[in-house]
């Protein structure tokens, strides 16, 4: 199977999906046992509409979708930005069983920046957890999309 850095990179280039149709650029992919990416997404919250089209919960669905199941039983999720509460407990629901992401969220990160939700003992499922793979060009590509809106006026 190949090593996180390379799911890291399949992350990223959804996140830049997403920057070009103007989203915040956010990727994620689902990988099952055999090392198959099974689901792909970006955040998409603008363009959709919709407030939960995180990229997490996009990536989620394309693999839940191509399974026929909810439950995403022995995969992994990668996400190049630490999830947020929402993201936090569906990657729970799904049955993640290791989540693997790039940069922290110092505002709405639930793992290790404002919280760790995942460690909370109410949850009938654990999920394993590694922080900070490419977090620095996952980093990059976040701050270089907003300091762009301010350069525009548009934050």
């Amino acid at each position: 199977m190949a090593s996180d850095e390379f799911y890291m990179f399949r992350a990223l280039d959804q996140a830049h999906l997403g920057l070009q149709q103007g989203e915040v650029p956010i990727g994620a992919v689902v990988v099952d046992a055999n090392g198959d990416i099974i689901g792909a997404g970006f955040n998409a919250p603008v363009s959709s509409h919709d407030p939960s089209s995180h990229a997490e919960l996009n990536a989620m669905r394309d693999a839940a979708i191509r399974l026929g199941n909810y439950r995403l039983l022995d995969c992994t999720l990668y996400v190049t930005l630490e999830p947020c509460m929402m993201c936090t407990g569906a990657i729970i629901n799904a049955r993640i069983r290791r989540l693997v992401y790039g940069a922290a969220e110092p505002k709405t990160g639930m793992v290790e920046s404002k919280a760790n939700l995942f460690a909370q003992p109410w949850f009938n499922h654990y999920v394993n957890i590694e922080g900070g793979v490419l977090a620095s060009r996952s980093s990059k590509l976040l701050k270089s999309f907003f300091a762009q809106r301010r350069e525009q006026g548009t934050l």
